[in-house]
């Protein structure tokens, strides 16, 4: 049986330690990352809409650089959005940025009424190369 491992980046943010959860944790040959939010190191919200965003992915990938991992390596997304109509063409060029080349992993984008006082959330599958 695998045991699993958790990963943490090298700059921990407080939500961890507040809400009591691991920012991924390998089990196998996969890296299951939890939702990433725009937050500032103390667990706040970063107001503007497009920088909380930028932030998430930020977040993101040092918790898969904690792993050995880039953003090549991952196989499925599934984004959180408060106002999906209004925040996709803010969101679509960043996400284009981390995520430049074919093929593309898997993507599910949920319109939601809550995430805590942020606005948008990201979490993925990884394969540990």
């Amino acid at each position: 049986m695998t045991t699993r491992q958790a990963i943490f980046p090298a700059d921990r943010h407080a939500l961890y330690e507040k809400h009591g959860y691991s920012a991924a944790i390998r089990s196998g040959e996969l890296l299951f990352v939890s939702g990433q939010v725009g937050s500032r190191t103390d667990g706040s919200p970063e107001p503007d809409f497009a920088t909380q965003v930028e932030r998430a992915f930020e977040n993101l990938e040092a918790t898969l650089a904690a792993a050995g991992c880039t953003f090549d390596d991952v196989v499925d997304v599934t984004t959180f959005h408060t106002d999906p109509e209004r925040q996709f063409e803010t969101i679509l060029p960043i996400k284009s940025r981390y995520f430049s080349t074919q093929p593309y992993p898997a993507w599910t984008a949920i319109g939601i009424t809550w995430l805590s006082g942020f606005d948008f959330e990201i979490k993925v599958i990884a394969r540990i190369p």
